[in-house]
Parts: C-alpha cells; structure tokens; sequence
C-alpha cells in the first residue's frame, strides 16, 4: 500500500448563495461529498455556522452542520468526517459528546470531532449565546468530553459548567476515544490543545504563517511536557479549480 505524505480534506459549502450566487441543497452537497470521496479525498468537513452579517439587516444563513454531517455518515463508505469546526458554546459538552459517540457508531469509526470556541459575534448575540464567557466555557467543555470520550464519563466542577457522573454508554467502534481536533492559534488554547487534544489545526493560512504557528504549538506541547510528533497538524488552504478573471491576482 502507497503511504501519502500528507491527507487531503474537503471542506463543503453550506452558506446561501456560495455556489455560483446559490445556495447549496442537500443533494449538491451529497453529490460533492461522494464525488470526493470516489476520486480518493481522505476526509469532508463541514463548518459550524447559523448565519453571517446583521441580524436584522443583511444576513446569509447556513445549514446546520450536525445535521448534514449525521447525513454524510449514512450517505459514504469510506471518508473520514468532521466539523471545522463545532462552536462549541451552542451545545452543552456532555451532550456533544453523546452525539459524538453516536455518530461515530453510525459512520463506522470515521468521526473527527473538531471543535472550536467560535469567533463570529453576531450569531452568537442573535441565537442568545454568551460571547464574552466562551473561552472559559471552551475549556469546561473541552475537559468534560474529552474524558466522557476516553472514560466513559465525566464529573466535572468547572467554573461555567458542572457535570456529576455523565456517563456515556453505550459505546460506539472506539471505545478508547475518537479523536477530538482543536482549531486554534492563541496562546491558551494552543496550551489546552497540546493538553487535551489529538489533532490542532490552524485554519486558513498562508505558507509564511505555518512556521511560526507550528513553532508556537511545540512550544505548547513542551510547556505540557508532550512529544509535538503525538499531535496530528492540518491547515486549510483555498485551490483555484477554474481559471482567474483578469482582475482578480492570482495568489
């Protein structure tokens, strides 16, 4: 068997409006995902958003992402799948880690929990979701699925969420935990992720940028005493499959 270098992901759209001013149905997205999947694309992504812009004025919604991803499983073979990534404030930990679970049962082991504290201000504000408080609920919540994940359970006495004896049961293909990925470049959540996580990406980023990102995440790694090489690293990059136009640069 040929061993790659690296993996390639594929991560679909999910906005209004973003194929050619469409908005991407279900059966878009399901044919984009098998297509990937046959030509040999190792992982699809989906990102975790509701909406962009101003709620009361110009607004661009988006599918929810649990819910095609939960579709994808039953609808591919082979791929791995995740969320780049979940926001994880809009779902309480122990929950998610249910869900997680369940998914992973569905798909055949292919989950790739990717989680994220999220960034983007006016969805939290419209749906009624603390902004403020999020890194402090990211680590509750970090904490708190990646032992239900690798436990089986969780009791947790944090300073914005509390679980007693969360268990999780049944469990699915990897009963030892499957892999929770972190999608961050800030000092304390680089420290959480050599911690806690198994895999970190960087999100998008030029080549200029990954040295010194890469650089920051072993400096974390060490801080936790943890070899960098246990960490799985992934970036996203952005590929122009169709010819500019004239005014557009090329990079």
């Amino acid at each position: 068997m040929t061993v790659r270098p690296l993996e390639l992901g594929l991560n679909l759209p999910y906005v209004e409006g973003r194929m050619d001013g469409r908005t991407p149905s279900w059966a878009d997205i399901l044919a984009m995902a098998q297509a990937a999947e046959s030509i040999g694309f190792d992982a699809l992504w989906i990102s975790d958003h509701v909406g962009f812009g101003d709620p009361e004025g110009e607004w661009r919604g988006a599918w929810e992402s649990w819910t095609l991803l939960s579709a994808l499983a039953a609808s591919t073979s082979r791929v791995a799948l995740g969320n780049y990534v979940l926001a994880v404030p809009f779902r309480h930990p122990a929950l998610l880690a249910k869900m997680a679970e369940t998914l992973d049962e569905v798909s055949g082991g292919r989950l790739i929990l990717g989680l994220g504290a999220g960034w983007n201000e006016p969805e939290f504000t419209s749906y009624g979701v603390p902004f403020d408080d999020r890194f402090r609920r990211f680590e509750d919540s970090l904490r708190i699925i990646t032992d239900m994940l690798r436990t089986g359970r969780s009791t947790h006495e944090g300073r914005a969420i509390q679980t007693r004896s969360a268990r999780l049961e049944p469990r699915g293909p990897r009963p030892g935990g499957l892999p929770v990925m972190v999608g961050t470049t800030g000092p304390r959540m680089l420290r959480l992720t050599a911690e806690l996580a198994d895999h970190w990406n960087g999100s998008l980023r030029s080549r200029d940028e990954v040295p010194a990102l890469l650089e920051a995440l072993d400096a974390a790694c060490r801080v936790v005493g943890r070899d960098p090489a246990t960490l799985t690293k992934s970036i996203e990059v952005l590929v122009r499959t169709i010819p500019p136009k004239d005014d557009v640069p090329a990079e």
